[in-house]
């Protein structure tokens, strides 16, 4: 295989971003970084090709903030890499190298040089390829992480990207998410019905559920003693006094996982867009610039955005589906929803995903938003209740991932979930898959494998059969949702709808994209 010396910039700004490869020997580019913990991944380069073994090292440095390992969990970064041959104007997805299981550190990876840190290289179970990897510290800490020089093996052999000998790659990115690290533990699942629909005990007892591992679980909806729900009343829902069972392969929350540690952002699905094919990135354009504060505008492969760090609106379910598939992760499910915002803490009745019952609106933004803004109000940690911002860009919408977090503020005033990661409760609304339609409890939790669909009528679609609404046609991009759900209320909702177990939209399938639709992802531990 030939490897063609390129030059490039990257993309300022953005959460999720790539660096421009050259050729085998490294090409130093200028180090930038990313808003919200400033990620960055930089001086990416091939080196250490092996014709008999078919593989290359990709490597490349890192660095973000506001890093920690403790004895509870951790974060990390999930990265994954895309590359170009010469002829062909379409981006691939890297497989890594693997020797079929999920490996730490595996052979002939590096963990460079400065913060110690681990490759966890996980395998997907359906096809026992490797589509990325976490990159985490490897001991106790807390602060920067800053580490040159890491080397991921890519397989580009018959086993992994089955390329010729003879094609010569034209340039390669490597990507990055901050992830959070959600262990395996024992949780509650609903607040003693306070939340409008939640989960419960038993007809006659509004204690919640304790899901204690990942077994299959006898559920009633809305009547009868033993687990149950109260259906919200959205279509789509099991009538009241059906029993079902939500299957052993439905992720629960129960067992370890990850999830990313803020909302898609629009500076992430700005570079999405540009990732695709000019017919899958029609469908998956929201095209809503200038409305609720959303920001992304251009055409194929030029999109852009003036606002990267601030949460994505108007993503539809089929929109962070694709999304998924493309960075080789998972939709969220609605249990887990609710053990990343309570931890193995006891419910707390019409608690928020802080673990209180008080919230306060943010209203007034300081100074420009750049990425450094902040909220002035006092107290205020959530987005809600369709306040129109002043100062700043003004308007009703959402806000910028993680723009309540200060160097001081406690996990009330930062608006911060159980286990770190960011508003949980309001912003964009959380799109989950639901345990309350059959269609929804189909799903076993599979990952992406980085590859859209290609057919011309559904061109820009995830792949994956256990996902709800795969199989639709986009139809302007935004049909297929059946099987999904929302939580976490929303930037113009109500006070009620943030709470960690109200499900009034918890099956609530959006077909369509709304102002207030965001999407956030995860990936098993294993």
């Amino acid at each position: 295989m030939v490897y063609r010396k390129r030059s490039g910039k990257i993309k300022r700004g953005s959460l999720l971003y790539g660096c421009v490869l050259a050729a085998v020997v490294c090409l130093f580019l200028t180090a930038t970084e990313c808003f919200a913990n400033n990620l960055s991944v930089s001086d990416t380069s091939l080196t250490g090709p092996s014709a008999s073994a078919k593989t290359i090292k990709i490597q490349f440095d890192i660095s973000w903030s506001n890093s920690w390992r403790n004895s509870v969990n951790y974060d990390a970064v999930w990265v994954f890499a895309k590359y170009k041959i010469v002829g062909d104007s379409n981006w691939y997805h890297v497989n890594l190298k693997t020797t079929g299981t999920t490996q730490t550190n595996p052979s002939g990876y590096s963990r460079g040089s400065g913060t110690a840190i681990d490759i966890v290289a996980p395998v997907n179970a359906d096809d026992s390829m490797c589509y990325g990897c976490f990159i985490q510290r490897s001991g106790p800490g807390i602060g920067s992480v800053s580490t040159t020089s890491i080397q991921l093996v890519w397989d580009w052999g018959p086993t992994g990207n089955d390329l010729d000998a003879a094609d010569t790659i034209d340039e390669i990115k490597v990507y990055g998410i901050e992830m959070v690290y959600i262990p395996s533990a024992v949780f509650s699942a609903g607040d003693n019905a306070t939340g409008t629909a939640a989960f419960k005990q038993g007809s006659a007892d509004n204690d919640p559920w304790s899901v204690t591992s990942e077994d299959a679980i006898s559920v009633t909806a809305g009547a009868s003693d033993g687990y149950y729900y109260v259906s919200g009343g959205n279509s789509g829902e099991d009538a009241s006094g059906s029993v079902f069972t939500i299957p052993a392969a439905f992720p629960k929350g129960y067992s370890a996982f990850y999830v990313m540690k803020h909302e898609i952002s629009q500076g992430q699905y700005t570079d999405f867009l540009n990732m695709l094919t000019s017919l899958q990135a029609a469908n998956r354009f929201p095209n809503q610039n200038g409305n609720n504060r959303h920001t992304i505008t251009g055409s194929h492969p030029n999109h852009s955005t003036t606002r990267s760090d601030r949460a994505c609106n108007y993503l539809s379910w089929m929109d962070v589906a694709a999304y998924a598939d493309w960075a080789g992760l998972r939709p969220m499910t609605e249990l887990e929803y609710e053990k990343i915002c309570r931890g193995t803490n006891a419910a707390v009745s019409g608690e928020y995903a802080w673990g209180s019952t008080s919230v306060t609106a943010a209203v007034t933004i300081s100074g420009t938003e750049n990425g450094a803004e902040t909220i002035t109000t006092s107290g205020a940690n959530c987005c809600y209740n369709n306040q129109t911002f002043t100062d700043g860009d003004g308007g009703t919408g959402p806000l910028r991932c993680g723009i309540f977090a200060t160097s001081i503020s406690i996990r009330a005033t930062s608006g911060g979930a159980y286990y770190g990661p960011m508003e949980f409760s309001g912003n964009c609304e959380e799109r989950v898959v639901t345990v309350g339609s059959a269609t929804g409890r189909v799903y076993t939790g599979t990952h992406g494998d980085g590859t859209l669909t290609l057919t011309a009528s559904y061109e820009g679609n995830a792949t994956n059969s256990d996902w709800p609404g795969i199989d639709a046609t986009p139809a302007n991009g935004v049909s297929g949702a059946a099987g999904s759900g929302g939580r976490g209320g929303e930037w113009n909702g109500a006070n009620t709808l943030l709470r960690v177990s109200d499900r009034t939209n918890g099956a609530a399938a959006q077909s369509t994209r709304t102002s207030t639709g965001g999407g956030r992802l995860a990936r098993a531990a294993s």
